[in-house]
C-alpha cells in the first residue's frame, strides 16, 4: 500500500510517497480502508523534528486519525464491524495510508449524515476542546479567550464554549477575513495575534478562561488577561515551547489565584473519549456543530499539506484522501 513517511527531518519537502505491507488485523484490532485523513499541528510539529528526542525516528509515518469503512477485524473483535464506516485514532501516528490496523477501543462508528471527510475535521480537535474546557472547569456565562484560534482545535472550543453558554467568547487570529469567519462560529470578539482589539468593540478586560493553541514566546503575556481565579490551559505548542521562566508571571500576580494547566488528550479514558465522539458526531450530523475544512488534497500531496500548514494558510483542517 501507498504511505506518507518522514525521510528527513525539517521541510514538508522531506515528506515521501513510499510502499509499505498491507498491513492486518492483529487481536482486538479493525482493519480500515482509509477514505480521509486528518492533516494536524502535531503532524507538522512532528516532521520538523522537534519532537525527535521523543523517539520520532526517520521513516515514521504522521497521521493521528482517519476514517473509512472495516473490511476485517481481528480474534475476538466482533464481526459485525465489517463494512461499516467508522472514525479511529491511529495515536501520535500511522494515518497517512491506504489502510491502517486501530484497536476496537479507538474506533467509533459514523452517523450516516456525516462524511469521512468532516469526521476527521471533528474527531481529535473535538475531544480535545471538550476536555480542555473541562479541564479549565469552565462554567455558563464565564468569559473564554481562545488564542489560535483558526485551527480546528480553536475552532471547536468556539463552537463548544458558545453552545455551553458562555458570557464572551474571544479569539485571536491573524487576519479580518479570519475573524469573520470566525464570528460566523460564534466568536463575539475578534483580537489579533498579541490578543489586542482589532478595532472599536468593547473588548472584555479579562478572561476568566484561556485556551491556548499557540504557546511559544507570546504565552507569558496572555496570562495578564486572565481574571482573578482565571485559568489557562494549554493544548497545543504549535509556536514552540513558552520562556523557561514564564511562571513567573503566575507568582507575580500571587493575589490573583491564577492557574496555569496543560491538557493533552492522552489522558483521559477511552471509554470517555469515545463517548464524547459519539455526542460530536451525532451533532454534527444535525447540523449543530460545523466541520470546518480547508482542503482536500489527495494522500500524494502531502507536502503540500504540510506547506501551507507550515504558511499559516489553513483555517480548520487539511483531509488527505487516498
Amino acid at each position: 500500500m501507498k504511505a506518507i513517511a518522514i525521510q528527513r527531518y525539517g521541510a514538508p519537502d522531506g515528506l515521501a510517497v513510499v510502499d509499505l505491507p498491507a498491513p492486518g488485523p492483529a487481536a482486538g484490532q479493525v482493519l480500515i480502508a482509509v477514505r480521509a485523513a486528518g492533516v494536524g499541528g502535531v503532524d507538522a510539529v512532528i516532521r520538523s523534528g522537534a519532537l525527535a528526542a521523543y523517539g520520532f525516528a526517520e521513516g515514521f509515518v504522521p497521521g493521528g486519525e482517519v476514517a473509512g469503512t472495516v473490511t476485517a477485524v481481528g480474534e475476538g473483535v466482533d464481526a459485525s464491524w465489517i463494512g461499516r464506516r467508522v472514525w479511529a485514532s491511529t495515536g501520535t501516528g500511522g494515518g497517512y495510508v491506504e489502510q491502517v490496523a486501530a484497536p476496537v477501543r479507538e474506533i467509533v462508528p459514523l452517523p450516516a449524515d456525516l462524511s469521512d471527510v468532516d469526521a476527521v475535521a471533528l474527531g481529535s480537535s473535538g475531544a480535545v476542546a471538550h476536555f480542555a474546557l473541562a479541564h479549565a472547569h469552565f462554567a455558563p456565562g464565564e468569559r473564554v479567550l481562545v488564542r489560535g484560534a483558526a485551527g480546528s482545535i480553536g475552532i471547536m472550543t468556539v463552537q463548544l464554549a458558545v453552545r455551553a453558554g458562555a458570557a464572551a467568547v474571544a479569539v485571536t487570529t491573524s487576519s479580518a477575513e479570519r475573524g469573520d469567519r470566525l464570528r460566523a462560529l460564534g466568536a463575539t470578539h475578534v483580537l489579533d495575534r498579541s490578543g489586542a482589539s482589532t478595532g472599536s468593540q468593547d473588548v472584555p478586560a479579562d478572561y476568566d478562561v484561556v485556551v491556548d493553541v499557540v504557546a511559544g514566546p507570546g504565552l507569558p503575556s496572555f496570562l495578564d488577561l486572565l481574571a482573578p481565579n482565571g485559568r489557562m490551559v494549554a493544548v497545543g505548542i504549535v509556536a514552540g515551547p513558552p520562556p523557561a521562566d514564564f511562571g513567573t508571571k503566575l507568582m507575580d500576580a500571587f493575589r490573583k489565584s491564577l492557574s496555569f494547566a496543560t491538557f493533552s488528550a492522552d489522558t483521559v479514558a477511552a471509554a470517555d473519549l469515545r463517548a464524547v465522539r459519539v455526542e460530536q458526531f451525532a451533532a454534527a450530523a444535525r447540523g449543530e456543530l460545523a466541520a470546518v475544512v480547508h482542503e482536500v488534497l489527495p494522500l500524494e500531496e502531502a507536502v503540500l499539506a504540510h506547506r501551507k500548514m507550515d504558511a499559516g494558510e489553513v483555517f480548520g483542517r487539511i483531509v488527505l484522501t487516498p
